[in-house]
């Protein structure tokens, strides 16, 4: 922990040290022997770092290290904070005149450079005593520096890809059977709760979720919905989660929806449900209110609908259904045992040694003993069990290794007392490489039982300065990697996958996030709202807000002039909050604002926050950036989502950018004022280390500039794309060699009023398509790392040739393209293609084949708002990998595919408003494989 802060100072630091005198002036030897004296630290703290949880001497002495090296780094950010104010006072005395310089002088710093030396010395006079400790106190022994670790981590050679699903974590014996009994049962019953309960770790939801994803469940049920519930629920949101998954919304329904209050929400809920047969999960409920809020909006027709609740807590099992209270409720719970000695071994093996056949493994006598005795200490608690075998994975298989697990097995046990589980988590995190610490510990200031995006854990990680460089390795490859050996050390788990195996998303189970807070609070990492003590506060680096319940209490930690991480799940901080930044919070790093509803105009004070790496907005509706946006020289990553923005054109000069997602980002065009006063010309060609870029098309993309983005990864452009659709600008894309998403999406739209079904009056985007037709697309032959292309806009035709397209293109979206040729006969050939979505006119024909031998990778095939299709035909051979087919707003299309019956591998049909005639079909058709057929699908009127 402490060395991965010094790391990440060191590294800041050394990039300083480069510019010499013309900084630090007379300053420049002693920050040089601070540089110095924290090389040697960082050093001894890979080893003290773990073993501080042994010895109470070396924990002081890792503690002020920390301390000092969080008191030289706020000195050097602040000194440069003052440099940077100083600089723009300049600015705005002389900006008319230019021929005085705007930079800052020797002698304009001088008051400053003598306030630098007199702190830095004494900084440097504190290392030395620190240091001279470690021999004094007699850590020397206790500190070595034998680790066997990487300094570096999994090579890119031994990257390993995360392959620990959620739905693997444990086996539950009878379990499933039983619980899946309580649910199907009763066709004609009132709407019932089943719940499981268990203590923490059990696998209540692990159960729950192989549950409500068993075949037999999904297709008992007519629409199902899983939302998380956890101790900070919010009944609207909920309303809004249950929403979502059982109702098929446009977005503009969507948005109608998020202006609706929980009154009209659960209106509308209850009426859409009325008729159907329906499975809610609601996940860790830890207060009856919870279900409270939400029972009356779930309507009970006397039809089998139920309800599945996992709660650490059997009281609110038993409230939740009173009226059987009398007769049957022990019938509507299934309590979860711990495991037995049987069930403990054999999970125990399949994760130590990653195998799903446990009797293949055969280990010597003496080696079993201690898997045993290993064993025995989890109590048969699945997640300790899980999370132990995790670490024995990454160790060698030898008598003494596991020696030494089981001794401090015991050791954690003693200390842990009845928090015996929390002492094996805190053994696996103990365990963990130095580099992998803080990049755990920073999962617990997520919302508990929330989803994580790799896209913003990932970023965050890098703007907080926890990824160490490896090479020539991006940083964002590196925080994948870190990600991975998390997850294959069972510390955080997958919750999602992208088409190309990588991970989407993640998870940390509820006690490692207590471990996680706990341990970051003692070693000063973050503080979540849950833990601030506002009668003694503490001086706080990262704040991670959660609720409302701080609004009142906010302003006194923006006085902390320590803070360099401000996150809100929550709504964000007011206006009139700015002032208290702008004032005292200088320092910032990571600034992420949260969900806001309306419109909302960053403040001019954002240009005052020099050392920010992250900034992220998410606004319904539009946010407006200032034009001091342009001072933010170290951002990496500017996140603004869906939100209509405005985006000053001097965003080119902050050179540092990583990820720019601003899908709807309008760039300015500069004024003739504004160009007189900038040296040289402003271009997207200046944003070299551009990973990510996302905005709407405009001037900007004049010129070559584009192709000189070389380590572009995600291309995304959706807009007025016409005017700029010419050679030069394909020529570009052929540059980006290094994509692997390409969205490209030509519309213009204005804005009308229409009355949509079951919503009201919305905003709604019309579509108007200019003639001018999507130029033909240069070869991708060269983009080996494209996997992933959607395009919108009118196509002649196809490319007939194989070599145009990506050669690992898995997946294939197409919209408005009013293709007169079926495409299939040309996608058929791509071996490659797992996903393809044929999407609001993308074809105009009026049937589709997938010919004999074709689409052999295919695994889901959707088929949305082709208006014309009356007939999918599936010849015999075509798609015998898939398992999923979507058809949906096709109005003509009246009959099934045929050869539909010739897909064994088809798991899921889904129907969307289709003719009555098709639906006829499917309910009336007599025979075995139609019954199977029937099972499969889902049918939304």
């Amino acid at each position: 922990m402490a060395e991965s802060s010094v790391t990440f100072f060191l590294e800041k630091l050394s990039n300083l040290v480069i510019q010499g005198a013309s900084l630090f002036g007379e300053v420049e030897g002693q920050v040089k022997l601070l540089r110095n004296e924290l090389r040697w630290m960082r050093l001894f703290l890979k080893d003290a770092d773990s073993k501080c949880i042994y010895d109470e001497r070396i924990k002081l002495w890792v503690e002020q290290i920390r301390e000092v090296g969080h008191d030289a780094e706020d000195v050097i950010d602040l000194f440069l904070f003052t440099l940077d104010h100083q600089r723009q006072q300049r600015l705005k005395n002389l900006k008319f005149l230019k021929f005085l310089p705007t930079c800052v002088g020797f002698a304009d710093k001088l008051p400053f450079i003598h306030e630098l030396d007199s702190k830095v010395k004494e900084i440097n006079l504190m290392i030395e005593k620190i240091m001279a400790n470690r021999s004094k106190y007699g850590l020397e022994a206790l500190v070595t520096s034998n680790s066997s670790k990487a300094d570096h981590g999994v090579s890119q050679q031994e990257r390993r890809t995360a392959n620990v699903e959620e739905t693997d974590v444990v086996e539950i014996k009878g379990g499933m059977e039983a619980v899946k009994g309580m649910l199907i049962k009763g066709d004609q019953m009132r709407r019932e709760v089943v719940s499981i309960v268990g203590m923490g770790g059990l696998g209540k939801t692990t159960l729950a979720k192989k549950v409500y994803n068993h075949s037999d469940v999904k297709q008992h049920f007519e629409c199902h919905a899983w939302v998380y519930v956890s101790q900070e629920f919010k009944p609207r949101e909920l309303l809004l989660n249950i929403i979502n998954s059982v109702m098929s919304l446009s977005t503009e329904e969507k948005k109608a929806m998020r202006e609706m209050g929980e009154a009209e929400l659960g209106g509308k809920l209850h009426g859409y449900l009325n008729d159907k047969k329906y499975l809610v999960v609601m996940d860790d409920v830890w207060s009856i209110d919870a279900w409270s809020s939400l029972r009356f909006h779930l309507s009970d027709s006397m039809n089998g609908s139920k309800v599945l609740m996992t709660t650490r807590n059997k009281e609110i099992a038993a409230q939740a259904n009173p009226h059987e209270v009398v007769g049957h409720t022990e019938s509507l719970f299934y309590e979860l045992r711990l495991m037995d000695d049987g069930e403990s071994w054999e999970l125990f093996l399949k994760k130590t040694f990653g195998v799903t056949n446990f009797t293949l493994v055969s280990l010597s006598e003496p080696m079993e003993e201690l898997g045993r005795k290993i064993v025995e200490k989890c109590k048969g608690l699945p997640l300790a069990i899980v999370v132990l075998a995790g670490l024995l994975s990454t160790k060698e298989k030898t008598q003494a290794s596991w020696e030494k697990v089981l001794a401090s097995v015991d050791w954690h046990l003693n200390q842990g007392g009845p928090e015996s589980c929390l002492g094996i988590l805190a053994l696996s995190y103990n365990d963990l490489p130095y580099y992998l610490k803080s990049c755990f510990l920073y999962c617990g200031i997520f919302p508990e039982d929330s989803e994580i995006s790799a896209n913003k854990l990932i970023p965050l990680w890098v703007a907080e300065g926890f990824i160490q460089r490896r090479g020539k390795e991006t940083l964002k490859d590196i925080g994948e990697d870190y990600l991975n050996e998390l997850i294959h050390r069972s510390m955080v788990q997958v919750a999602e996958k992208k088409v190309n195996g990588s991970v989407k998303s993640c998870r940390i189970h509820d006690l490692l996030r207590d471990l996680a807070i706990s341990e970051a609070r003692d070693a000063r990492l973050f503080e979540v709202q849950e833990n601030i003590d506002f009668a003694s506060p503490r001086s706080i680096r990262r704040l991670s807000i959660h609720q409302h319940l701080l609004k009142n209490n906010i302003s006194q930690h923006l006085h902390n002039s320590f803070l360099r991480s401000l996150i809100f799940f929550s709504n964000p901080i007011e206006r009139k909050d700015w002032r208290s930044i702008q004032e005292h919070v200088k320092l910032l790093g990571v600034l992420d604002l949260g969900r806001m509803e309306d419109n909302y105009t960053l403040p001019k004070g954002i240009g005052e926050l020099i050392h920010l790496k992250f900034l992220c907005i998410e606004v319904y509706d539009r946010v407006k950036l200032p034009s001091s946006i342009d001072r933010l020289t170290n951002l990496q990553n500017l996140d603004l989502y869906f939100s209509d923005s405005y985006i000053p054109h001097t965003i080119w000069k902050l050179k540092q950018l990583r990820h720019l997602n601003c899908i709807r980002g309008e760039i300015s065009s500069p004024s003739k004022f504004s160009k007189c006063m900038i040296n040289g010309h402003l271009g997207v060609e200046l944003l070299t280390n551009l990973q990510t870029l996302a905005l709407a098309p405009g001037s900007w993309l004049d010129g070559d500039g584009l192709g000189k983005l070389t380590q572009l990864r995600k291309l995304d452009l959706r807009g007025w794309l016409t005017p700029y659709l010419r050679k030069g600008f394909f020529d570009s894309i052929a540059e980006l060699t290094a994509l692997r998403t390409l969205v490209l999406s030509d519309y213009k739209y204005g804005k009308k009023k229409t009355v949509l079904n079951r919503v009201g009056l919305v905003w709604q985007k019309s579509v108007v398509e200019e003639r001018t037709l999507m130029p033909g697309l240069m070869s991708f032959s060269r983009h080996s790392f494209l996997y992933k292309v959607c395009l919108y806009g009118k196509l002649d035709k196809l490319p007939e040739q194989t070599e145009f397209y990506p050669p690992n293109l898995l997946r294939l979206r197409l919209g408005r393209c009013k293709l007169k040729d079926d495409p299939m006969l040309i996608l058929r050939k791509l071996p490659t293609l797992r996903i393809l979505e044929l999407t609001w006119k993308s074809y105009v024909g009026n049937k589709v084949v997938c010919p004999f031998g074709g689409f052999v990778q295919l695994e889901s095939l959707e088929l949305l708002g082709l208006d014309e299709l009356e007939e999918l035909i599936v010849e015999e051979g075509a798609l015998p990998n898939l398992r999923s087919l979507q058809v949906s707003l096709c109005p003509n299309m009246k009959k099934l595919p045929h050869g539909l019956l010739q897909l064994k591998r088809l798991e899921k049909f889904s129907l969307r408003k289709g003719h009555k005639d098709l639906i006829d079909e499917i309910l009336q058709t007599e025979g075995e494989e139609w019954d199977r057929i029937r099972l499969i699908t889902s049918i939304n009127k």
